[in-house]
């Protein structure tokens, strides 16, 4: 078996696909249909961080929408934008509360030192998810979706994804969602490539409720 890389590349993209497919046959299914899975890549840093607060708990074409609107009226997405803002002024882009605390209080972390996302980037993956899960508003799957697509690490289960846990008990054919920690116990089988799994399985999602 090919040694997982740090950071997924296209072409280890499309090996590990076939390495899993060659393993499991649910996910050859899947490739044989599909093929390799889109990477699904952001660029590493706040902007992305900001979205991934912005896309919970809501569908991602609602949080993609409000995103935008939030670029354009701040003049771009950086720190130092975002804190001038206010939390108040963010709620009048369309913010809860709630995300406008978690946006304006990442903003003033990155502003001044407390978090620093190049050194999260570098750092092994102990301690970069434990400077991220210290943010509020970063909670786990939160981190698992920036550590797999922004950082593209190759063996992330993002677990507390709904569209993950629908497709699991679709093609598991279970009478439940499965648990966290159920999900956990059937992606470990995918390991080193957890991260390609779950992209072959959010395609199979899209796929199957296209009009």
């Amino acid at each position: 078996m090919k040694t997982a890389p740090r950071s997924l590349t296209r072409e280890t993209l499309h090996f590990a696909t076939g390495e899993l497919a060659s393993r499991d046959q649910l996910l050859a299914e899947i490739r044989d249909r599909l093929g390799t899975p889109p990477m699904w890549g952001r660029r590493p840093g706040f902007a992305t961080l900001v979205r991934i607060i912005l896309e919970q708990q809501v569908s991602l074409v609602a949080a993609r929408t409000l995103y935008r609107r939030l670029e354009a009226h701040l003049g771009g997405m950086t720190a130092a934008h975002v804190a001038a803002a206010s939390v108040t002024g963010l709620r009048e882009f369309g913010l809860t509360r709630q995300k406008a605390g978690y946006c304006h209080g990442l903003a003033l972390r990155v502003l001044d030192g407390r978090l620093g996302l190049a050194a999260v980037a570098r750092a092994g993956d102990e301690a970069g998810r434990s400077a991220l899960l210290a943010v509020p508003g970063l909670g786990p799957w939160s981190v698992d979706i920036y550590w797999l697509m922004a950082l593209r690490r190759p063996d992330v289960w993002p677990t507390g994804d709904l569209a993950l846990a629908v497709v699991l008990r679709d093609l598991k054919r279970m009478k439940h969602l499965p648990r966290a920690d159920e999900q956990q116990r059937l992606a470990r089988q995918w390991s080193p490539w957890r991260s390609v799994a779950a992209r072959m399985l959010w395609a199979h999602y899209l796929d199957a409720r296209r009009p």
